[in-house]
């Protein structure tokens, strides 16, 4: 402990507070420093105890006073507050370090970052932040101040343990502290999981669970048979995959995204997304999305994003230029010389490929891909690129979310009567369904023999 620790923050007063959990004393210490006010919320007598329960907790104004979703912070206080309370003693250090040591100003900002695509690690480093830059001198202090001798820490973050460690309080056990998973924070707790080492038994609602095996285990089985698909068709194996209504909309109305899978079915998705070599998604889905197109919600690799554009629309702004893999745009013959320079410039790869009328031929993109080595590719849409590809008979299954909504909207058969009436549309084979949360997917094999 360094020697100015004695003087990091003084007691200032103690009140009896009674809860909804239980009866606890507040104490309030100032930091002379920055004249922060931190707080703890102890429950019983702790002076002279060992293996007290205790719980260190960063202020979150979103998340406690607000009741944002977009975090676990009110649900984690508030299962530590039941918890301590039946203990004999406890305590709840409350410690004003808003967003992991940013601040409430950057952590919205860093909210809107996120907003933009970004995890809550890559937001607080583009803001000029550590990932966690929290200090626990303070926290170490006021257990010293409140005479006791060891703990039982109640966390998911194993860093906060050596922390407390290194300022010389015994930590003799870690205790869990797990809330259920939301849609809207599942991102963010697979993000502390994966980059920040937290320790989640990530089972809930949002969580990629054993019911997803079957699904996973038919796409894998397909895939691995992927590069000799490649060298016996000359193109990938394609794998059609998006989310509908149970009317079959996949969106209001063009150009207006309409968010339909639940926590767990995107879950899939990012697995599926792992699965596969490349992505692919249309120009029209850049301009209403803009996308990411890589693996956030699960473990595994990013795929290779390309994007259909025969007319080099893709905006300078796209996610995808700030993704970590180039991205590759397949273009027309005749498309702009110049769109095409500036689009390199920021950091894209243009592919040119053979069409007609404008459009860029599918097929001929499929063995360019193929001769690029991918083996494998995943389409997610939109309309127009997901009808294509059916037209074209360029699938080699497909995967289907289907949620429990009535939307009336954008459906992609709207598109396929030429094919119904020329050509027949297929019929899935080897199928496999699965409930996943509200949604049910689906997964099989288009026969185009017909």
């Amino acid at each position: 402990m360094p020697a100015e620790s004695s003087q990091i923050v003084a007691r200032k007063i103690a009140t009896r507070i009674p809860t909804a959990a239980g009866e606890f004393q507040l104490l309030l210490y100032l930091d002379p420093r920055d004249g922060k006010e931190h707080l703890a919320l102890v429950h019983g007598q702790v002076s002279g105890k060992s293996e007290v329960l205790v719980r260190i907790h960063s202020e979150c104004f979103t998340g406690d006073v607000l009741g944002s979703l977009r975090c676990d912070c009110r649900a984690q206080l508030h299962l530590a507050m039941a918890q301590i309370a039946r203990q004999d003693a406890g305590v709840i250090l409350y410690l004003r370090q808003e967003g992991r040591g940013l601040g409430l100003l950057d952590k919205l900002r860093a909210y809107n970052l996120q907003d933009q695509g970004y995890d809550t690690v890559e937001a607080n480093l583009l803001l000029g932040h550590a990932a966690d830059a929290r200090d626990y001198r303070v926290a170490a202090h006021i257990l010293r101040d409140l005479e006791v001798k060891s703990i039982r820490l109640l966390t998911n973050n194993p860093d906060k343990v050596e922390g407390l460690a290194a300022l010389g309080i015994n930590v003799t056990a870690r205790l869990p502290l797990e809330t259920p998973v939301k849609p809207e924070n599942t991102g963010y707790l697979q993000t502390k999981a994966a980059r920040l080492g937290h320790c989640l038994n990530l089972k809930g609602e949002g969580s990629l669970s054993n019911r997803q095996a079957s699904i996973l285990e038919q796409v894998a089985d397909a895939l691995s048979a992927a590069p000799a698909h490649c060298r016996r068709r000359g193109r990938p194996y394609v794998t059609l995959t998006y989310a509908q209504s149970l009317d079959g909309s996949i969106a209001g109305r063009p150009g207006h995204p309409l968010p339909l899978s639940g926590a767990a079915s995107m879950a899939l998705t990012h697995s599926l997304r792992s699965a596969h070599d490349a992505i692919l998604v249309g120009i029209g889905t850049v301009l209403a999305d803009n996308p990411r197109l890589n693996v956030r919600l699960v473990s595994g690799k990013n795929p290779q994003p390309v994007i259909v554009d025969s007319r080099l629309r893709f905006p300078p702004y796209a996610s995808l230029l700030r993704n970590g893999r180039t991205p590759w745009i397949a273009t027309g013959e005749q498309a702009d010389a110049e769109r095409q320079e500036a689009l390199e410039a920021a950091g894209a790869r243009i592919l040119r490929v053979p069409g007609s009328n404008g459009w860029v031929d599918l097929g001929a993109l499929l063995a360019q891909l193929g001769e690029l080595g991918v083996s494998s590719l995943m389409v997610e849409g939109g309309a127009q690129i997901i009808t294509s590809f059916l037209a074209s008979r360029l699938v080699d299954q497909v995967v289907v979310t289907i949620a429990p909504l009535l939307v009336g909207g954008l459906r992609v058969v709207d598109n396929l009567g030429y094919l119904s009436l020329k050509k027949g549309l297929p019929r899935l084979g080897n199928l496999s369904y699965q409930v996943l949360g509200d949604d049910l997917v689906l997964r099989g094999e288009p026969d185009w023999s017909t």
